[in-house]
């Protein structure tokens, strides 16, 4: 399976070369996998999330208008409150005007300034562990945000405000040698100080773009603001547009990711909202049909998980919230979100995919008891993506 045949890549070039993308077809060709070639997946995926119109003539202008969108949000959502930031450190003069960070006024800068910090620490905890197995995350990005490192700036960067938050919850504790050892309440034990290494001044990692990303989506969208996992659905997609090797577009990888990670997220945010955990739309429903649709195909096997009071909350939550993100290495996840993707009821073949990797390991689950099964469910055996997209197909072909 390894590199496309000329002429797949042909046919992609086909499809796409047309002054308007026939959505059937593509989605045809993107389900079997796309090819990394030529920028081909990064273009298919903004076609499939709804961030590129069918008509090719509108792509720059939307591009340019999306992106110039972008960098409106970096200055009133990152910008802006850093420069009034270390203003004050500057002049205290505006301390005695009502808006001071002891105001308790619900409506007060400070206070909202406070909360984000809340929202801030999270992200940052989360996204610096993204694919700790790969060093891209950790590795400066070619095209850092220029508004952000320009070193004529005062004002404080999201990396700061980390920093001086962090420090300010930081302990102090005295060893018996007497040395100083600076534990943080966040982290019981620093796993590595190379964990908190910053890059120099005037670059930036690609986890710190990834942690922009999610802190503007958080702001522009209180009602889910930031919950644990959504790094993990922003990954794949920051890492496809940020390795695209077609410069000009890989330059804007974060704005484009932005809009393709808030064009999915308004498709799959019910799972994310625990109050919608009931509902039509919400995820218990989802795991429901997962074991549903598992009694269609193997009654056998349903009931045994069943008898062992295996329930899909155990590990088919993560599974559907994260898109089988965590299940499988990044080149993987990125093949069968390809097939999710393509899918126009979107993410119905996603429980299809899970059925297929229960069936896959079917023999095991009706020896194992509850302890076995469960270690097999929470760290999937099989590692063949290729094998589960085809059962999964094979389970769709067969309805």
């Amino acid at each position: 399976a390894l590199g496309f045949a000329p002429l797949r890549i042909a046919d992609f070039q086909e499809v796409l070369g047309e002054p308007t993308v026939a959505l059937t077809k593509l989605r045809e060709l993107c389900f079997s996998g796309i090819p990394f070639d030529g920028g081909l997946r990064c273009l298919c995926w903004k076609i499939l999330l709804n961030y590129l119109p069918l008509e090719k003539a509108l792509w720059s202008s939307l591009l340019k208008k999306q992106r110039d969108l972008y960098s409106q949000f970096l200055k009133e959502m990152i910008i802006q409150p850093g420069i009034a930031k270390a203003n004050l450190g500057v002049s205290r003069e505006d301390v005695t005007l009502e808006d001071h960070p002891l105001n308790p006024n619900p409506d007060s800068r400070w206070n909202t300034y406070f909360k984000d910090n809340e929202v801030l620490l999270q992200i940052d905890k989360d996204v610096r562990r993204l694919y700790p197995d790969m060093a891209f995350f950790q590795r400066p990005t070619d095209y850092p945000c220029l508004l952000i490192l320009d070193p004529q700036n005062e004002f404080e960067t999201l990396r700061r405000r980390v920093e001086q938050t962090t420090l300010k919850s930081q302990t102090v504790a005295r060893n018996r040698s007497g040395v100083t050892n600076v534990s943080s309440p966040l982290k019981s034990t620093p796993s590595s100080l190379s964990e908190y290494e910053v890059l120099p001044n005037g670059c930036e990692a690609h986890w710190e773009v990834v942690e922009r990303i999610l802190f503007i989506y958080a702001k522009l969208n209180p009602g889910i603001a930031y919950v644990q996992g959504m790094n993990e659905i922003v990954g794949p997609l920051y890492y496809t547009f940020a390795t695209d090797p077609n410069s000009e577009w890989k330059e804007h990888a974060e704005a484009d990711t932005f809009f393709c990670f808030t064009n999915l997220m308004s498709e799959i945010r019910d799972n994310f909202i625990k109050s919608l955990d009931d509902s039509q739309c919400g995820i218990t429903y989802k795991m429901e049909k997962v074991y549903s649709t598992l009694k269609e195909k193997d009654v056998e096997l349903y009931l045994k998980l069943q008898e062992q009071n295996i329930k899909p909350q155990f590990f088919a939550f993560r599974w559907l919230t994260l898109l089988l993100s965590q299940e499988f290495l990044l080149p993987d996840v990125i093949r069968i979100w390809d097939s999710l993707f393509a899918d126009d009821k979107r993410f119905d073949f996603l429980l299809l995919v899970c059925c297929a990797m229960l069936t896959l390991i079917r023999d095991q689950l009706l020896e194992g008891d509850f302890t076995l099964n469960m270690r097999l469910l929470q760290d999937y055996p099989i590692s063949d993506v290729h094998l589960i997209l085809k059962k999964a197909k094979e389970l769709q072909d067969s309805k």
